[in-house]
């Protein structure tokens, strides 16, 4: 019953786990997206809708986003922001460059609000950027979409009352991720190092590793406690458990490839030794099949360093 109610749970936040660009919805598709709000405490909450979950912390300051979905839903989130808060957007903070996580970037923007990421975000979003997993080339995003403040290694907000930490992973789910922390409110935004209860996707052809997505999840753990909320980039709400769970799945799968591998084993050989067994049924139901993830781990460890 746990794992059924995990499943609908998941399918509920990721009706559509589309990560880097949505093919042609209709504007009644979009019309049928929902964006619900989750309050975490201490004035910080978790958007969903269609695309990466969104941060939000409110107060006196104004409004601090994570991340902001697909440019078709701007006014829907807009609106479930003014519900939570009547201040103004002055920062959103990109968790990395795919397009369900930055599409909403120019409207907001226009707005008046101060986009920001790491250096690699603003170059991947300036050029074509082709994915060989999805055979895709994804255009440049327009200027007004570019983060207008970059870093390199981190950045802190003081806002509200509090402090937002943000800091950057190295080529994790890709070569621009930065996970968020919300210090006064215990609450962590993993953006797409983290897919609960799913396969991640790790986007080898910007720069993502399977090393990097583990690291990035042992240095969100060392920083939570048993009380802390974790925000996956996809997935429901979570706690440090269950990040704990998906670092123990990236650990084993990785090992099994790599040992594979170094026994000479091809692709396919490795994708039928099933290394992901264990997981199916929790982790491979809704988004990426077994198939899938190990071919993409495969991809990333067998290839030159």
């Amino acid at each position: 019953m746990r794992l059924q109610l995990r499943v609908l749970a998941v399918l509920a936040v990721c009706s559509a786990a589309t990560l880097i660009a949505v093919p042609g919805l209709r504007a009644q598709d979009w019309e049928d997206v929902q964006i619900e709000t989750v309050d975490l405490g201490g004035g910080v909450y978790m958007l969903t809708g269609n695309g990466g979950n969104i941060g939000v912390a409110a107060g006196e300051d104004g409004v601090f986003l994570v991340d902001d979905q697909y440019a078709p839903l701007t006014d829907k989130i807009v609106a479930a922001v003014q519900a939570i808060s009547d201040r103004p957007i002055g920062f959103v903070l990109n968790t990395h460059w795919h397009t369900d996580h930055t599409s909403g970037n120019e409207n907001l923007r226009n707005a008046g609000a101060c986009i920001v990421a790491h250096d690699n975000v603003r170059t991947r979003l300036s050029a074509p950027e082709y994915s060989e997993f999805f055979d895709r080339t994804v255009p440049p995003a327009s200027t007004a979409a570019l983060p207008s403040l970059t870093f390199s290694e981190a950045v802190t907000f003081h806002l509200n009352g509090g402090e937002i930490h943000a800091f950057h992973v190295e080529h994790a789910h890709t070569d621009g991720d930065a996970i968020v922390v919300f210090k006064n409110a215990n609450v962590v935004h993993m953006g797409d190092t983290y897919f609960n209860g799913l396969y991640p996707y790790i986007d080898v052809s910007t720069g993502g590793s399977i090393d990097g997505t583990i690291a990035a999840v042992e240095k969100a753990l060392a920083l939570s406690d048993d009380e802390t909320k974790v925000i996956p980039g996809h997935g429901p709400l979570a706690d440090r458990a269950e990040l704990l769970g998906y670092l123990e799945m990236l650990r084993a799968v990785r090992a099994a490839v790599a040992e594979a591998i170094a026994m000479g084993k091809d692709r396919e050989a490795v994708i039928a030794a099933r290394p992901t067994a264990k997981w199916d049924e929790e982790w491979g139901r809704v988004w990426l099949t077994p198939e899938q993830f190990t071919s993409i781990i495969y991809s990333d460890l067998s290839r030159e360093r």
